[in-house]
């Protein structure tokens, strides 16, 4: 089956439109026509070499679309089923068994190698040349193969232009709130970066009840949007010291929790700064940063923590769901947030999203989809 790709053909050079050949289908294996996928900046890390992704490949993990046929081991979908893509786990080691399938014991296997488990490619170029995948499938594509794992069934109602990115980075975002922090209702937080991640990080913790958001950013703009969101008070750290200001807000006791969605050094310091004695910082971004502190009088003397979340520590079948319900009810209004694509665009949603003018693109694949 021949498809269209969005291919990296070696780190740091732009997306090229492909025609690909698409593998057999195992029996275990999910034919997904897809709608839209949104970009995240796992994405842009990938297209510059990191995460140690083989070349070529095909990046994207945000994707949506309906199940055009499945293999005869396949249990939980049938052909028409509407779908939004996430990670791949095994299902079988302890983290899986116990709720925490993004920590799972073969996840760097099954989403970061390019191949299925057995080995083989579910992309091939015209010449024969293999591409590999990324996440257990790819979504920068108008058709992909994929497991029963990385899928996660959605009402028909529901826009599947505007969903995918509950995948990854909205998930990632409020997963790390909702899952991972557990905060109290009447809780303080600051969330450093607003993004995607930080802007869903902030709505969760407004769901959550915390009373005092704090929003914290060197751009007007994405603080006036975080104000919209729920946002009870905003930083520009460009302009303002967010310690001291963090302080003034709590009269001098810090934030309960602290998120980071930066990855930079000097923010990341700041947002464990902030936290008050007892509290929790959760710093959350792909970065190859380093954070410097002093055990003893930075946690120790201070009871704090530090508490990494990976993929907001979420079940993506039970919290893409949990979200797109939220959605519903208005109080997830991540549709503010994103700007749509033609799939050919794909290299200026890209820029756009580095440069920060979009918080979230999405690329269409399927211009003739409805709800």
């Amino acid at each position: 089956m021949k498809i269209r790709a969005a291919v990296i053909n070696e780190a740091g050079q732009n997306y090229q439109i492909e025609t690909l050949q698409l593998a057999e289908m195992q029996p275990d294996e999910v034919l997904v026509k897809m709608v839209a996928s949104g970009m995240c900046m796992s994405d842009e890390t990938i297209r510059k070499g990191g995460l140690g992704v083989p070349f070529p490949m095909v990046p994207g993990h945000e994707g949506s679309g309906i199940v055009e046929k499945v293999g005869g081991n396949v249990k939980s979908f049938q052909v028409g089923d509407h779908v939004v893509m996430s990670y791949a786990y095994c299902g079988q080691c302890p983290s899986c068994r116990t709720g925490h399938p993004a920590i799972c014991n073969d996840w760097s296997e099954l989403n970061l190698a390019g191949v299925r488990e057995d080995g083989s490619h579910t992309f091939y170029k015209e010449d024969g040349t293999q591409v590999g995948n990324f996440y257990g499938h790819s979504s920068f594509v108008t058709h992909s193969l994929t497991h029963e794992s990385n899928l996660t069934k959605v009402d028909e109602d529901l826009d599947l232009r505007l969903i995918g990115p509950l995948g990854c980075g909205f998930l990632t975002g409020s997963g790390t709130v909702i899952n991972g922090l557990q905060p109290t209702v009447g809780s303080s937080i600051a969330v450093f970066g607003t993004g995607a991640v930080g802007l869903a990080a902030m709505m969760a913790a407004k769901i959550q009840g915390c009373s005092t958001i704090i929003a914290v950013d060197i751009h007007d703009s994405r603080l006036e949007i975080a104000k919209s969101l729920g946002a009870t008070h905003v930083i520009n750290s460009k302009i303002t010291d967010p310690i001291e200001k963090v302080n003034e807000i709590t009269n001098g006791l810090g934030v309960n929790y602290a998120v980071d969605t930066t990855g930079v050094g000097p923010v990341m310091k700041t947002a464990l700064t902030v936290v008050a004695k007892g509290g929790t910082f959760a710093p959350i971004a792909v970065s190859e940063n380093s954070l410097e502190f002093n055990p003893t009088f930075d946690l120790i003397l201070m009871n704090k923590s530090i508490k990494g979340v990976i993929m907001g520590d979420g079940v993506p079948q039970l919290s893409i769901p949990q979200l797109a319900e939220f959605y519903r009810e208005g109080r997830f209004a991540f549709d503010q947030l994103v700007k749509y694509y033609s799939f050919e665009d794909i290299n200026q949603a890209a820029a756009d999203s580095v440069n920060g003018s979009v918080i979230k693109p999405i690329l269409i694949m399927d211009e003739s989809y409805s709800v």
